[in-house]
């Protein structure tokens, strides 16, 4: 592999690694947000502070292929991370501010918009870039490069934790930025022009197959599923399962961290388990897990934590896959299939996101939210054997 090259599959892996740091600095620095003496969020602000993220994302996501055309995939990756610098940026600013909600508030929104339109706009780049440099291992390139955004997205609680220790949590934001900053000069260095195979003429006429319905609908899912995991299992713990706050962040810990580790242990095994088989497998343990976690007993968080990790194995390849696995078979429309891939993705996440707490408030209870997610698991096993049907018959023919 040419020096240059290399250098800028490093850039893109190291890009990807940042970008969960900076992902999650918000969730991670929640009980900063709701502490009395912090931001004194109530739980309704908390969570609305998410909703400009959930728009921006998606817009960027749907928006970054013809950006991509018109300003070049570099671009608009640099783009993308000015958009993250500027959101951690502005949750500094924020800190100095908080004691005054009607300043701190709408400047934590505009951070939360401007974290959104990063990730929008940065990771549907990467994840084309890796796949279109290396396409004789792209399954595996592109499950290395999610494993990176994964660890990212485990060590901002970490993180948070140091800096909360050290009596600034505001270095996170601080960590991230300094990092952002020399992702930019890096990346504004190198060419990063791997061949992306854009459709030309006729085929980008030919508008959206009707086979990327079944990607879109699955990534839906997929985000319902890895929300309800990633944003309801501190709750759950702590009401339901009778868990201290240290048990509650472990178990939200070992999820991310099991993520991380399933993109990593795929990656490594793709030649003994093919990427489709993986794809069949993993939503059936996700199914397995949820129904699991919904009939654990009350008082026993230390089997909640063993759940959520094993439901963090369960989630951990099928983005990177479901990615990965459109881009072999809609070639027509390569280029703008991990952005449509992570748009649907955000549509999931928003609908788990806001879409529970309005259900505990009625009445239905953290359990029952977790047997309807194993239901929901169940329909995402039918469309991974519905996704993976036609390309082994295109790999028998």
């Amino acid at each position: 592999m040419p020096r240059q090259h290399s250098s800028e599959i490093r850039a893109v892996n190291l890009a990807g690694l940042v970008q969960g740091i900076t992902l999650v600095t918000f969730p991670a620095a929640s009980s900063i947000f709701t502490n009395p003496d912090q931001y004194d969020l109530s739980s309704s602000q908390y969570g609305a502070m998410f909703l400009p993220q959930v728009l921006t994302a998606i817009a960027t996501t749907l928006l970054g292929a013809g950006l991509a055309r018109r300003l070049t995939p570099k671009r608009v990756l640099l783009l993308g991370l000015t958009a993250n610098l500027t959101a951690m940026v502005v949750l500094v600013l924020s800190a100095g501010v908080k004691a005054d909600a009607a300043i701190a508030y709408p400047l934590l929104l505009v951070a939360t918009a401007f974290l959104g339109a990063g990730f929008g706009l940065t990771v549907p780049v990467l994840n084309t870039y890796v796949a279109a440099s290396q396409p004789a291992r792209a399954d595996k390139a592109v499950l290395v490069l999610n494993a990176l955004l994964g660890l990212g997205t485990a060590l901002a609680p970490v993180f948070v934790a140091i800096f909360v220790g050290l009596g600034f949590w505001w270095g996170l934001p601080v960590l991230s930025a300094a990092l952002l900053l020399l992702l930019l000069l890096a990346c504004a260095r190198l060419p990063l022009r791997a061949e992306t195979g854009t459709a030309t003429g006729p085929a980008r006429r030919a508008g959206i197959p009707s086979r990327f319905l079944l990607f879109a609908g699955f990534a839906v899912l997929y985000g319902i599923c890895e929300t309800v995991n990633g944003n309801w299992s501190q709750a759950y713990m702590t009401t339901d399962l009778g868990a201290s706050t240290t048990q509650a962040a472990l178990a939200l810990t070992a999820f991310w961290a099991m993520v991380t580790v399933g993109r990593v242990l795929f990656a490594a095994i793709v030649r003994t388990l093919p990427p489709r088989a993986v794809f069949r497998l993993l939503p059936i343990i996700l199914m397995a897990t949820f129904a699991l976690t919904a009939a654990l007993p009350q008082d026993a968080p230390w089997f909640g934590v063993a759940t959520f990790a094993l439901a963090g194995l369960g989630c951990s390849a099928l983005l990177p896959l479901t990615i990965s696995l459109g881009q072999d078979e809609l070639t027509a429309m390569s280029t703008v299939v991990a952005g449509g891939v992570i748009a649907f993705y955000q549509v999931g996440y928003g609908i788990a996101a806001f879409g529970v707490d309005p259900l505990v408030d009625n009445g239905v209870s953290l359990p029952d939210v977790y047997g309807g997610a194993a239901i929901a698991a169940l329909v995402l096993t039918a469309l991974s054997f519905a996704v993976t049907r036609r390309q082994m018959a295109s790999v028998a023919s």
